[in-house]
């Protein structure tokens, strides 16, 4: 089946709906042997990436570069590190990206360039006050911005650097080989904006701006989060907006909930920035078996513009950061998550996921939990989805940069070059292996962490609650168990989940629902009804629940029904409603119904977990629409069955004729009114198959030569 160019739908807000998956392009798969990953290499593994369920991709940066930080330090913000192909591989991996439903988000480090950028080559031999020079900040003295902290203070003791060709000291927030640009000087702007027109002219549909809160000094402050700051974020996003649709800008601001949601501005900024506050606490309350720190950093965030974005994460690239903590919150952490000074690093802890949860398997899911049920786009760092370990033994960050894992083959089937070569060698130590951690082996298993990230992320998406939703937290009588109600229009999500490694009970007040019931979401159960009195869980040791609140008075979804009936009457054939994005719905809501009340289908009584179109042939004959669609139920504690769908486009008259040659009871049309559609059963299948061999007889005769049915 040949791929459309895009399939990317027209929605402005398309991240607020995201799942984003964090890589690295060298550190995922390698095509050439070289020891370094490419585009190539991650073209070749988007479908996997599709198969997770994730709905676009953040690169991090992938320009030339000395890789002195990992390629923050940039050299040349219009091309791609020769190692990791070229610019016409970068656009290849674009367009499978988006042909795939994938969106693409890069990196626009704005506050610092690397010393070997020409840029700064200029600006250092240049006459002090010219244009080129003054793309940079320089003093005389190391004295100016005091105020300022130094970030990365186990490698840095001062935010000034004495350059002998300038004869003069360049401000640096990072490392001293990254000189900040002077965003004082409205050329640097300028070439800013070329750079995010170069880009986004390729068809990248967000970028991420690297350490937006430091673009300006002044003296007397901080040097943060500057009034100048976000007077640039705005002409930036009125710049971005005017010249571009459906794109994205992502703020990392690594500062309190208020400050941070700053840039925001009024919706005229950012539409997404990170919410750093959330991560560490999340650790916290696993580890404290207590819901105050995620309660109490929530109550601290405030209201964002409506169309805006938190992003939310556990672990990433960088340090598992402890800058927006309290002093003894710091010590708390070291103490319970670093205990060995050496997996310590600046104001963090350098550790994946999977260790920081000594690999137990139920806290790995309650912390996956809490990321797709806090409110905010979550952000899955790669290797996280197979439990992948760490070797923080390697230095600075690079413990949590190895390459990922794909089979137990040489190199864990990273690259096929000598192990002497990797970039970063695969982890050897014995719990996180990579013969026994890596994607092969858990692709097998149905039991394992990925499949368990695949049906989660799946179950997540048909819920819009959890990306454009509000939170409201319940009392409990438990601290130890986090209660909470996510809301969107009519559908409310009820999450429980106890943060303790012990069996804990909790009565929830949920009167105001009284007459609903709580449907769990993945096995469809349905728990009693919710009356005025207080409502009581038992849970076990970090156990979790999403409920879907719904209505005893309707125990059927007319609104799908409607849904469908306006799909058809709009004109589109049940190719487009099965194909296309009605299809989850069509498959979530219309069919179980419709299941359950024909005589034929056998799973009456079982609890239908999903349901799957296998594959569908369109035919047609004259104005005739016909279309045979095999669909796949999977049951929560039964085999799953295969039925063959026939689905039929037809006129009235004709519905009326079919009407009159077979009992009522075996034509069952869904609810359609006077719509010109209808379901029907495997007993008018006799009808498609007579025009199925006519056709092919008829074709065959003409032609010569044998039918091919095209299926989807």
């Amino acid at each position: 089946m040949r791929l459309k160019d895009s399939v990317l739908e027209d929605n402005p807000h398309w991240y607020r709906d995201a799942v984003i998956y964090q890589v690295h392009i060298k550190a995922f798969a390698d095509s050439n042997a070289d020891g370094i990953g490419d585009f190539r290499g991650l073209t070749g593994k988007l479908d996997y990436l599709q198969q997770l369920g994730v709905t676009a991709l953040w690169l991090l940066p992938f320009y030339p570069s000395p890789q002195r930080d990992d390629g923050y330090d940039i050299a040349d913000y219009y091309d791609v590190n020769p190692n990791y192909n070229t610019l016409r591989e970068f656009k290849q991996f674009l367009r499978a990206a988006h042909r795939r439903g994938l969106r693409v988000i890069t990196e626009l480090v704005l506050n610092h360039t690397s010393d070997q950028h020409p840029w700064f080559q200029r600006a250092r031999k240049a006459k002090q006050g010219s244009a080129h020079r003054d793309f940079y900040v320089w003093s005389d003295t190391p004295e100016k911005y005091r105020d300022a902290r130094i970030i990365f203070r186990d490698f840095e003791s001062s935010n000034w650097t004495w350059d002998p060709v300038a004869k003069a000291n360049y401000w640096h927030r990072f490392y001293s080989h990254q000189p900040d640009l002077n965003f004082d000087n409205p050329k640097v702007q300028a070439e800013m904006l070329k750079v995010i027109d170069f880009w986004m002219g390729l068809g990248v549909d967000g970028v991420r701006l690297d350490a937006v809160p430091y673009l300006y000094e002044r003296e007397g402050t901080n040097c943060e989060n500057l009034p100048e700051t976000h007077t640039f974020l705005k002409k930036l996003r009125a710049h971005l907006d005017e010249r571009f649709k459906n794109r994205l800008l992502l703020s990392e601001a690594n500062q309190w909930p208020e400050d941070a949601a700053a840039y925001f501005g009024d919706g005229d900024e950012s539409n997404m920035a990170f919410h750093f506050p959330l991560m560490p606490r999340m650790f916290m309350a696993i580890e404290m078996e207590d819901r105050f720190p995620i309660v109490d950093i929530l109550d601290q965030t405030p209201a964002i513009p409506e169309g805006c974005q938190w992003a939310i994460f556990l672990r990433n690239h960088d340090e598992l950061t402890l800058e927006m903590v309290t002093d003894e919150e710091r010590d708390y952490m070291y103490r319970v998550y670093a205990a060995d000074p050496r997996a310590r690093i600046n104001l963090g802890i350098r550790r994946r996921l999977a260790p920081l949860m000594k690999n137990n398997r139920r806290k790995i899911e309650l912390m996956n939990v809490l990321l797709f049920s806090m409110p905010g786009t979550p952000i899955i760092y790669y290797g996280d989805e197979i439990g992948m370990g760490d070797n923080y033994y390697l230095g600075d960050r690079n413990g949590v940069r190895t390459p990922m894992q794909w089979n137990q083959d040489r190199n864990a089937g990273f690259s096929q070059s000598s192990p002497q070569r990797l970039f970063l060698p695969v982890i050897i130590e014995a719990e996180y292996h990579y013969e026994s951690i890596n994607v092969e082996n858990q692709e097998r298993n149905p039991s394992s962490l990925l499949w368990w990230m695949r049906r989660t992320i799946a179950m997540r998406k048909n819920f819009k609650a959890f990306g454009c939703g509000s939170l409201e937290i319940l009392p409990s009588d438990n601290p130890k168990v986090l209660t909470f109600i996510r809301s969107h229009k009519d559908e409310k999500i009820l999450v429980v989940i106890n943060l303790s490694r012990f069996t804990q009970t909790v009565t929830v007040d949920l009167s105001r629902y009284a007459g609903m019931f709580p449907e769990e979401v993945f096995s469809r159960n349905r728990f009693p009804i919710i009356q005025e009195s207080r409502y009581h869980f038992t849970m076990g040791q970090y156990d979790y629940f999403w409920f879907v609140l719904r209505s005893t008075e309707a125990r059927r979804e007319p609104c799908d029904e409607e849904y469908l009936k306006l799909k058809l009457a709009e004109g589109h054939p049940w190719w487009d409603v099965v194909n296309g994005k009605a299809g989850e719905r069509f498959c979530s809501f219309v069919l179980p119904l419709y299941l359950q009340r024909v005589f034929w289908f056998c799973g009456k009584g079982r609890v239908i977990s999903q349901i799957t179109i296998l594959e569908s042939c369109q035919l047609k004959q004259n104005d005739q629409l016909f279309l045979l669609t095999f669909i796949k139920v999977a049951y929560t504690e039964w085999d799953p069955e295969v039925y063959l769908l026939p689905l039929a486009w037809i006129s009235n008259e004709r519905l009326q004729n079919v009407k009159e040659r077979y009992p009522l009871e075996i034509i069952t049309p869904l609810s359609l009114g006077d719509i010109d559609g209808f379901l029907c059963d495997a007993a008018y299948f006799e009808e498609f198959r007579e025009l199925l061999m006519k056709m092919i007889h008829e074709r065959t005769k003409v032609t010569g030569e044998p039918v091919l049915i095209w299926l989807a």
